[in-house]
């Protein structure tokens, strides 16, 4: 039976840097979290100037994983963990911050000297309270490494992580997690079968879908009900789209600036460890 919708929430610009303004869905007013779910960042396309020098400075995280999707251009990342990787359009990056480390983020080198457009989705997928302290991670999915997904004419989609539709993604994650991203064409149908009992979301990048009879403009986040195990969708334009399902971790949540506890109370020690050195430095 087919999954009815729960909510449709609007992205909201969204300002994380003096220079950086996102499109943020999740969290919403009208919804906070899809937990592991944490926060849905949408950076929309942007012509980065030949010669820029932008780049986000080193901040920390702890207990949580920042997952990019790079939509167009390339991204850099580099940690204090040793993880220094430039990924391109089609490539995810899944970093986890276990018990805290430093990254810096941005535009490829290539970008900066040659410049280009620039556009990436960011998901904070959350852990457990029993891993939040483990080591840190890096981990990279080259496009040509996910493995298709419902493959049918007018659909290209990807999958990478989780497993889904017979094939398993390239990327791990402490509890069952997919992400599955790609492109619609307009007119065409196609059924998204979904986990009973799981978180189920689509956000459309790109376009516009009807989904269980009910039309979808771009940019916003749909939010399914847990229950049955299906969802049907029409691309009425050629659409992109971020498909993410999950199985719910059922524990407190305590988001504050760039740390995902489980109280304030350790989110507070996040930022003071943070402030006294704890997290060390990055040379970016």
């Amino acid at each position: 039976m087919q999954k009815k919708i729960e909510y449709i929430l609007q992205g909201k610009a969204k300002q994380i840097t003096k220079e950086e303004t996102v499109l943020q869905p999740l969290p919403h007013m009208d919804f906070r979290f899809a937990n592991p779910f944490i926060v849905l960042h949408h950076k929309l396309p942007e012509t980065i100037a030949a010669g820029s020098e932008r780049r986000i400075h080193p901040h920390p995280h702890r207990g949580f994983s920042p997952v990019t999707i790079v939509l167009q251009g390339e991204g850099y990342h580099k940690d204090n963990a040793g993880h220094d990787e430039t990924v391109v359009e089609g490539d995810v990056q899944w970093m986890f911050a276990g018990k805290g480390l430093l990254h810096s983020e941005g535009p490829s080198d290539k970008i900066l000297k040659n410049g280009g457009v620039q556009e990436f989705i960011q998901l904070w997928i959350n852990v457990p309270k029993a891993n939040k302290l483990d080591e840190p991670f890096y981990q990279a999915a080259k496009k040509e490494d996910q493995p298709k997904v419902l493959e049918q004419d007018g659909a290209d989609l990807k999958l990478s992580a989780g497993t889904y539709d017979g094939k398993t993604g390239p990327l791990r994650s402490f509890t069952p997690v997919t992400i599955v991203s790609g492109s619609i064409s307009g007119g065409t149908r196609l059924l998204f079968p979904a986990m009973p009992g799981y978180w189920t979301l689509i956000y459309i990048s790109q376009g516009k879908l009807c989904v269980n009879q009910e039309t979808v403009e771009e940019h916003h986040l749909i939010v399914f009900e847990k229950e049955n195990d299906e969802i049907m969708v029409c691309a009425e334009a050629d659409t992109q789209i971020l498909f993410l399902s999950a199985q719910p971790i059922d524990e407190p949540v305590a988001a504050k600036d760039n740390f995902v506890m489980n109280t304030m109370e350790e989110v507070n020690q996040a930022m003071e460890d943070y402030k006294s050195g704890l997290f060390g430095t990055l040379n970016y």
